[in-house]
C-alpha cells in the first residue's frame, strides 16, 4: 500500500510512518510536511534511509503543491495528520488553526477526489465534543460543541471530510482520539512540558485547580488504531480511539513528579485559559468491535517509559525548544540536492 501522509514530521505522524515501515514490509510511504514549529525530521532518523520512505516538503494550505504530491505519488491513501494542534497557540492566533485546519483539508480533499485517491483518512480529536458532564461519556453520533478555535476547525473539518462521501462518493474515514502523550512529543503539551520541565529543576505551570480530566491515548496505541481503521474502517464513519484511562491534570502531574523523583514544591498555579473544557470522556466500543483494535499499553507503564526516554533524549528537548532541531532539515536534505516541490523518485 503507498500512503500519502500529511503532517509525517510531527509527533503523531512520524510514530505512524515509523510503526507502518517497521510492521508492514509492503507499505511505502511519502510524508508531506511543511516542517512548522513542531515538524522535527530528527523524529525520522530512523527511517530516512529507507527505500520504501520519501519526504517533501510542502504546506497543505497550499492547494497547487498538494495536488501535485497526490498526482505524483497516486497513493493507495491518504492518511490527514498535519495540523495546527496546540490550543493555546491557537486561542493567541487563530487564523493559522482555521487555514490549516479547515482550509488545508480542504485542499487535499479536492486533490484526492480530482486523482481518484481510493481511502481519505482524516485524523482528528475527541475536542470536537466539547466539555462532557461526568458519568456521560461520547459516542461518534454525540453532539460537537467545540469551544475553541482549533476544536472548532477540526469539527469543521470532520463535517467537509464526511461530506465528500455523499456528494462525491470519496471514500472517507474520520477518527477521532483521545489525548495522546510518549516520546518525540514537542514539549508545549502537557505531559511533555511538565517531563522536560521536572527533569530541569523547572516549575510546573498547572491551569486553575487542575481539575481539568482527559483521557490519555499512548502515541503507538493511537498509530495501530489508525492503521486498523485503514485497513477495516467503513467509508462514511467516523470512529473514537480512546485510552480507556481518565485522570486529572493534577493527578497526571503528580505521577510525572514521582517519577523523576522532584519535589511538590515544582507545583505552579497559574490563571485557567479562556474557555477551558473541564472534562473529555469517549467510549471506543465502536471500533472495538469493527476491527478488534483495543489500546495495548497502560497509562502506568506509557507514562513511565515517556519518562525514561525523555531522560535519555535531553539533547533532543535542548533542541526542539532551541530551535535548532530545525537544521536538521539542511543537514539530512540540503546536502543531497533534495528538491523540495516535487517528489524525487
Amino acid at each position: 500500500m503507498k500512503l500519502l501522509v500529511t503532517g509525517g514530521a510531527g509527533f503523531i505522524g512520524s510514530a505512524f510512518v515509523r510503526l507502518t515501515l517497521s510492521t508492514d514490509a509492503a507499505a511505502q510511504v511519502l510524508n508531506f510536511d511543511a516542517l512548522t514549529y513542531a515538524g522535527n525530521l530528527e523524529n525520522l532518523a530512523a527511517v530516512s534511509g529507507n527505500p520504501r520512505y520519501q519526504f517533501v516538503k510542502g504546506n497543505i494550505c497550499d492547494a497547487a503543491a498538494a495536488d501535485r504530491a497526490v498526482a505524483d505519488f497516486k497513493p493507495d491513501a491518504i492518511v490527514h495528520f498535519a495540523a495546527e494542534s496546540h490550543v493555546d497557540r491557537g486561542i493567541l492566533s487563530p487564523r493559522p488553526v482555521v487555514d490549516t485546519n479547515f482550509i488545508g483539508t480542504f485542499n487535499l480533499l479536492e486533490a484526492a477526489r480530482k486523482h481518484k485517491t481510493p481511502r481519505f483518512q482524516h485524523v482528528s480529536t475527541d475536542e470536537v465534543y466539547g466539555s462532557i458532564e461526568a458519568p456521560a461519556e461520547a459516542d461518534e453520533s454525540y453532539p460537537l460543541k467545540p469551544s475553541s478555535a482549533y476544536s472548532a476547525s477540526k469539527a469543521g473539518a470532520d463535517l467537509l471530510a464526511l461530506s465528500y462521501v455523499t456528494t462525491y462518493k470519496l471514500d472517507v474515514v474520520v477518527t477521532r482520539a483521545s489525548n495522546n502523550y510518549g516520546p518525540f512529543q514537542f514539549p508545549e503539551k502537557l505531559i511533555p512540558l511538565m517531563i522536560s520541565n521536572a527533569l530541569e529543576d523547572r516549575p510546573l505551570p498547572i491551569y486553575g485547580n487542575g481539575q481539568q480530566v482527559r483521557d490519555w491515548l499512548y502515541v503507538d496505541d493511537h498509530c495501530r488504531a489508525i492503521r486498523a481503521v485503514l485497513e477495516k474502517g467503513r467509508a462514511g464513519e467516523v470512529y473514537n480511539i480512546g485510552g480507556n484511562r481518565a485522570l486529572p491534570n493534577l493527578d497526571v502531574v503528580h505521577k510525572i513528579l514521582a517519577a523523576t523523583g522532584k519535589p511538590e514544591s515544582l507545583l505552579k498555579t497559574v490563571e485557567d485559559r479562556p474557555g477551558h473544557d473541564r472534562r473529555y470522556a469517549i467510549t471506543s466500543e465502536k471500533i472495538l468491535k469493527e476491527t478488534g483494535w483495543a489500546p495495548q499499553v497502560e497509562f502506568e507503564q506509557g507514562l513511565t517509559d515517556s519518562v525514561a526516554w525523555y531522560m535519555r533524549n535531553s539533547d533532543w528537548v535542548s533542541r526542539v525548544r532551541s530551535g535548532e532541531y530545525q537544521t536538521y532539515y539542511e543537514q539530512n536534505y540540503g546536502q543531497r540536492g533534495a528538491e523540495l516541490n516535487r517528489i524525487v523518485n
